[in-house]
């Protein structure tokens, strides 16, 4: 077969990049064309997304991923971050910047929207986790503060289809993506009716969702011009991130269970079917679509976003690598301070390592004060919460979880990952840090005849990617902070 080469644009919270891969002899190859910062903006009193400088991005990264022959992409592909979106109005203008997740505008809705519904309806209507910035409460938000946006507004598209649009001129919606917004039915397997009734919201904005690696368009003649390229397609992938990083875990047997390690980290197992009975509610599980029309059946846990936002505070006085801070972190003592990664204090404060400090204050901990004392009292933390959510999916889960597979950027990260071996007890497979990439060009290439379904995608990628391996150690000290840990979420 002809060899062929595949775009797949990989865009997070804090920056995005352009990743081109080829399949040769069964082996996946990667090639990053670019890289690109991205970021919340804080305009007319919202944090939002600059679509606008991401679009142009995209665009130069086209032009150089323009090589001829075997090394031009034949397709691209784009995942996102979740929940966000866009409206486009009369004419297809996109009508405000998205709003970010992390912005303060959903604060209280989601009680105003438990007073139009009960939280077990919603839950047994969409089985998605509750978090105050889904994009349902997002949505909502605008009924409730009286925009003029939804009176205006004919379509909405999410962060990926949004870009897919300005690349393609067409709108579509991807089915994992669909799936997290808390406003689809993943039982009927469309919008559900009852939700936009009932909270006076127009059913008109929304797309039918297509399912990972549907084409979608071919980019406009004046990109293909630009961009030397070609009218190439545009491939729906599983569009968010998450769903194209599990699509990459390199599992092979039963078993196992995922981190997608990152700003955020997604914890979960791959099922067959929504889980919704009443322990998957009281325990805050999400059922997310997944790739060969499997589902992610997970929890959102506040992952490496602590971090990231302690160094940028730190990086104004005394500029560090996150490889620094983490060698650091290895030599500060062990267990002094823990955290609810999860609390709501740590969803964007002004001053990440004040935050923590304060928690700690207010929990009667030592207060780390030097950054290698924060960031291990960040890594350690993270790993409790992992085991944490382990014991949930066990109590929930049929079958038995026996390995853990880190994947995502976060699998760089040694320290965490033997942490989270010492915490779970469970030995822990890391890489590829860059299952999202691989995840988005295999199901392209999926697309265009060149993969056969999830498991050839999974075999590909074991052979593609060297792993490391860690096992469980110093299991009593671990188990005596867990015990002081699930205090500290108790207490919240």
């Amino acid at each position: 077969m002809e060899e062929r080469s595949f775009l797949a644009f990989d865009i997070g919270a804090e920056s995005g990049r352009a990743m081109l891969g080829r399949l040769k002899d069964g082996i996946l190859l990667l090639e990053e064309k670019a890289r690109f910062a991205n970021g919340m903006v804080h305009v007319l009193g919202h944090w939002r997304w600059n679509i606008f400088r991401l679009f142009e991005d995209i665009v130069q990264a086209l032009k150089l991923s323009h090589g001829g022959g075997a090394l031009s992409p034949v397709s691209l592909g784009v995942d996102t971050w979740g929940v966000d979106f866009g409206l486009l109005g009369p004419g297809g203008c996109i009508l405000d910047l998205p709003v970010a997740y992390r912005d303060s505008r959903t604060e209280g809705i989601m009680d105003e929207v438990f007073l139009r519904i009960p939280r077990e309806r919603l839950y047994s209507l969409t089985g998605i986790q509750f978090l105050r910035f889904n994009s349902l409460f997002q949505l909502y938000a605008l009924r409730h503060s009286g925009s003029p946006l939804l009176e205006t507004a004919q379509d909405l598209l999410f962060m990926p289809d949004l870009f897919l649009y300005l690349l393609t001129g067409n709108r579509s919606t991807e089915f994992t993506y669909a799936t997290t917004s808390q406003l689809y039915n993943p039982v009927s397997g469309d919008w559900e009716p009852e939700l936009f009734e009932l909270l006076d919201l127009p059913l008109s904005l929304m797309q039918p969702a297509v399912p990972p690696g549907t084409r979608v368009g071919t980019l406009l003649p004046e990109l293909a011009q630009e961009t030397g390229l070609g009218e190439i397609p545009a491939v729906a992938v599983a569009s968010h991130d998450t769903a194209s990083a599990v699509a990459a875990v390199p599992a092979e047997d039963k078993g196992w269970a995922y981190i997608s390690s990152g700003t955020w980290s997604l914890m979960g197992i791959e099922v067959d079917a929504p889980i919704l009975d009443p322990l998957a509610l009281e325990l805050n599980f999400t059922n997310e679509g997944g790739a060969g029309g499997r589902f992610r059946f997970l929890k959102n846990i506040c992952g490496l976003w602590l971090l990231q936002a302690c160094r940028r505070s730190w990086q104004k006085d005394r500029p560090s690598s996150y490889s620094e801070l983490v060698r650091a972190a290895e030599a500060a003592p062990a267990f002094r301070s823990l955290v609810d990664p999860d609390a709501e204090s740590f969803l964007n404060p002004v001053d990440m390592p004040e935050a923590i400090q304060e928690y700690c204050r207010r929990t009667r901990q030592p207060v780390p004060e030097q950054a290698a004392a924060v960031t291990r009292c960040i890594l350690e933390s993270l790993a409790l919460k992992y085991r944490y959510v382990l014991d949930q999916l066990h109590s929930v889960a049929s079958e038995r979880i026996e390995r853990l597979h880190v994947i995502g950027g976060g699998s760089r990260n040694a320290l965490l990952n033997q942490f989270t071996a010492n915490a779970t007890g469970l030995p822990v497979s890391a890489g590829p840090a860059e299952a999202t990439a691989a995840g988005n060009i295999l199901i392209q290439a999926q697309c265009l005849g060149e993969v056969d379904g999830l498991a050839e995608i999974r075999r590909i990628v074991r052979r593609s990617f060297s792993l490391d391996l860690f096992e469980p150690r110093d299991a009593r000290e671990w188990e005596q902070a867990y015990m002081r840990f699930k205090e500290l979420v108790r207490e919240g």
